[in-house]
């Protein structure tokens, strides 16, 4: 039996609809000053990517940076970046791909579905795709790589740091910006990186860490990225790291379709809805919407080499 609408009591105005949870946002007040996205994918958005490009662009958001995942999303960024000049493309194994690839995936919890156990030759030879689309022109990073020791399981760290290692030195090699993937894992990240000397230039993406972690992430000159959680209500430690991080070294992500900046928390996230991201970052920085979005397009050319 359908429910009716119910009335609204004499005098008092009907309350509006609220947005479906799954509606994309509304459009933002565009940006002065041109921006990027600098990690999105657009291979997990809905819509074309004509579509999401134009309606960035429509808002000041004229470059994307897609980043691989694994070897299907990693090939499908580079082939993305190939055709439109406004992407730049990463590519790389996640760090909670390297575990399914060595050790299976049963589940199918990966986009790939059940696999089999592939042992460290398949490892290998995946890094090896990796190494070669990274030489492309048009792939201007490795990432996102790292560590995740929230998905992860004590099983399956040795190949996730086995990967870490490999992308290091794939980045290295080849002159790109290596992206990283930090959950969970702070410390070990930057011990691994020590380790192995870091790239030229290192990017956290959804930077996670803290006022501390910031500061030494600054001492080394790497780039913190901050996306649309640097606005939720329980992010103040991430509002902390933001306030102390030298404008030079910001950059401002999506994620998309995750992490969707408040208000519209838990709706589609897509490159378009950045300047509700950079507003709120300006205002927790003290300084001018343009002041910052300046900064972050210089850091971003910088970061990528684009």
């Amino acid at each position: 039996m359908a429910q009716q609408a119910q009335t609204p009591a004499p005098g008092k105005p009907a309350e509006p609809a609220k947005p479906a949870k799954d509606a994309p946002p509304p459009l933002p007040e565009p940006l002065r000053v041109p921006v990027a996205d600098s990690h999105t994918h657009l291979d997990m958005q809905e819509g074309t990517v004509e579509e999401a490009l134009a309606k960035a662009a429509s808002v000041g958001v004229t470059t994307v940076v897609q980043v691989g995942c694994d070897l299907a999303g990693s090939q499908w960024a580079a082939d993305t970046a190939a055709a439109h000049d406004s992407v730049q493309a990463t590519v790389a194994l996640h760090p909670n791909e390297a575990p399914r690839i060595v050790l299976g995936d049963p589940d199918g919890w990966s986009r790939q579905g059940a696999r089999e156990p592939g042992g460290d030759s398949a490892l290998d030879a995946a890094l090896d795709r990796i190494d070669a689309l990274a030489a492309l022109p048009h792939v201007r990073g490795v990432g996102e790589t790292g560590l995740d020791h929230f998905r992860t399981g004590p099983d399956g760290m040795a190949a996730q740091e086995r990967s870490f290692r490999a992308h290091i030195e794939i980045a290295k090699r080849h002159g790109k910006a290596l992206v990283i993937h930090d959950r969970e894992a702070h410390e070990d990240v930057l011990r691994i990186l020590r380790e192995e000397g870091a790239p030229e230039r290192v990017v956290f993406h959804c930077f996670s860490g803290d006022a501390e972690m910031a500061k030494i992430c600054a001492a080394a000159g790497y780039f913190l990225s901050f996306a649309g959680n640097v606005t939720f209500k329980n992010a103040q430690p991430l509002r902390d790291a933001l306030a102390v991080a030298p404008p030079e070294l910001v950059l401002v992500e999506t994620d998309a379709p995750f992490l969707t900046p408040a208000p519209y928390r838990g709706r589609p996230n897509a490159p378009y809805l950045i300047p509700v991201t950079l507003r709120a970052m300006a205002e927790v920085k003290g300084m001018t919407e343009d002041a910052l979005a300046s900064a972050v397009a210089a850091n971003t050319a910088r970061a990528f080499d684009c």
